[in-house]
């Protein structure tokens, strides 16, 4: 029984190391674009709910993109905070900058899709960046997106941030997210495949062509979804749209929760959604990610001398040493915590699966219902 778990975290982890090494020898980087042929004006769009720590940082980082013809809208989500006297100052500041004010959330829309969809209707660009307030960009960052979408004809591309993290709990949960990504899935095939199976999105860095955009129905048409960037994918993947996913390594930077407690909520709010609520295939990652990187360094302890042990724990570090290289994961935390890490992101996995079934997840003060 021990050889055959062992031979089992054996194959597995030969297939994230497989998928990560095709992801960074060949994969789509958005630091990597290929040259730029015409430059049709962006619409930037920034959706910010309690955002004063972050909102300054997030405009300052869009007025300096190099790219020759954009215009940057935010939407104040009903922020109980300065987030919205920050944003008119700003605006008073800069042309470039446009403030929304906040609407009423209409019954039957989540407040971030309602965000987007008053953003996207004040958007005069052929394409439309949503990016969050607590991100950051490089100057490059829409010059290459754009160059992207037009070498391959996109109707949408999207870029996983770089995820900077400061507490243990982060350093611990956030890497095991990059190896779910980068470690199962072959970007290309989010372009070379129209399977919704092959879907993937990011909303802290996602463009549509205003076309590809408006055809789909906008965030309207996940109005109720709480992983409305992911069901987005995948209705472009249904309705024959165009997609790519790209690795934002030292392009787009995010720190998604500065405590344990909001690392705990945001991802509560999203993991059991990520897989479109499908119970059998969250519970089969959740067993994929115990058998590789969990049971082999329980095996390990329990048997020392075991050759097999050994060989998962190798490949173990092997893997976790790449995305501290090419991701720029924590190195102390990712070879030293990896098992730990795991079962702390499994452990907020089930309580997201727990509070979907009960049909209600909370995020920034608001009830959410949850509707698979």
């Amino acid at each position: 029984m021990i050889t055959l778990v062992l031979y089992i975290s054996i194959a597995l982890l030969a297939v994230y190391l497989t998928v990560t090494l095709f992801n960074v020898l060949a994969g789509p980087w958005l630091a990597k674009a290929p040259a730029l042929t015409r430059a049709p004006k962006v619409s930037l769009l920034v959706p910010a709910r309690n955002e004063e720590k972050n909102i300054e940082h997030c405009l300052q980082g869009l007025l300096g993109q190099d790219y020759p013809n954009y215009e940057i809208i935010v939407y104040d989500d009903q922020s109980s905070d300065r987030t919205a006297e920050l944003i008119a100052g700003l605006a008073a500041k800069d042309r470039r900058v446009k403030h929304l004010e906040s609407k009423p959330l209409p019954r039957g829309w989540s407040g971030k899709n309602w965000a987007c969809q008053q953003l996207s209707q004040a958007a005069q660009g052929g394409i439309l960046i949503f990016t969050d307030a607590d991100t950051r960009h490089a100057p490059e960052a829409v010059f290459n997106t754009v160059a992207w979408m037009e070498k391959y004809h996109l109707g949408l591309f999207t870029a996983f941030p770089q995820q900077l993290t400061g507490t243990l709990a982060e350093k611990l949960v956030i890497p095991v997210i990059d190896i779910f990504v980068y470690g199962s899935l072959p970007l290309w095939l989010t372009y070379h495949s129209r399977s919704p199976l092959f879907a993937a999105a990011n909303g802290q860095w996602i463009a549509f062509t205003r076309e590809a955009y408006r055809g789909l129905g906008g965030h309207g048409a996940v109005r109720d979804r709480i992983v409305e960037d992911v069901e987005l994918s995948r209705l472009a993947k249904r309705s024959g749209v165009r997609t790519l996913v790209a690795a934002g390594t030292g392009m787009v930077y995010c720190r998604m929760y500065q405590t344990a407690g909001q690392l705990w909520e945001g991802f509560t709010k999203n993991l059991y959604g990520i897989g479109g609520y499908n119970g059998f295939a969250f519970w089969g990652v959740i067993a994929a990610f115990l058998a590789a990187f969990v049971a082999p360094y329980a095996l390990l302890a329990a048997f020392p001398l075991n050759a097999l042990a050994l060989t998962a724990v190798g490949m173990n570090l092997l893997l976790r040493s790449i995305y501290a290289w090419k991701f720029r994961h924590p190195a102390a935390a990712g070879l030293l915590l990896n098992p730990l890490g795991v079962i702390y992101t499994v452990v907020i996995a089930v309580n997201s699966f727990l509070k979907a079934r009960r049909g209600v997840v909370s995020w920034k003060g608001r009830e959410v219902r949850v509707i698979p």
